[in-house]
């Protein structure tokens, strides 16, 4: 005879399991961003501030086309950040080097030294939520995650094949689509 009882439930997609899941994304995004936004209190600075800090420290030299792409607002909210952590000297703004127009952004070490702090906390929550739930459920929580993004973000997520037997690499940042257009 069949467990029905155990494993999840599979009416996974009922209106209170999904109205559940949004609350549990509410609670885990409120958390998550609280330590960060006491920092940044700090420095006078909201979430607008750490989002550009933490895409330019992820992708050193991105443009700020590219910026405005993944951050989705106005190019006069980013100019209003933007142009506040380059005064206060946590980032700078370089020509491209085949067209000077562009403008190729870049932490200086003081906005790498508040990147660290504010990604540390993050990365120690994260790391230890993978630890509780197990590789499995990382996965899926990943899968889970890269379906709610819209579909043209999906493919900054995808993961190169790895040929059977071989040895999988792993770095602290590994370089995306978006870093290498630059």
């Amino acid at each position: 005879m069949a467990d029905i009882k155990g494993g999840p439930n599979p009416l996974f997609l009922r209106e209170e399991e999904l109205r559940q899941a949004m609350e549990l994304l509410f609670f885990a995004y409120r958390d998550f961003t609280g330590e960060p936004d006491k920092i940044l209190v700090d420095y006078g600075f909201g979430r607008a501030h750490h989002r550009v800090i933490y895409f330019v420290g992820r992708h050193p030299g991105i443009t700020v086309s590219d910026l405005l792409a993944i951050l989705r607002i106005t190019k006069q909210s980013l100019s209003r950040v933007l142009g506040q952590l380059v005064r206060e000297g946590f980032i700078v703004q370089r020509p491209g080097l085949r067209d000077r127009r562009q403008r190729l952004l870049e932490l200086t070490d003081k906005g790498r030294e508040l990147e660290t702090k504010l990604s540390e906390r993050q990365q120690r929550r994260i790391a230890q939520a993978y630890r509780k739930a197990g590789a499995e459920a990382v996965e899926g929580f990943r899968t889970v995650l890269t379906n709610i993004i819209d579909e043209p973000d999906r493919g900054r997520f995808e993961r190169p094949e790895t040929p059977a037997k071989a040895p999988v690499k792993t770095s602290a940042k590994t370089p995306t689509k978006s870093a290498a257009r630059g």
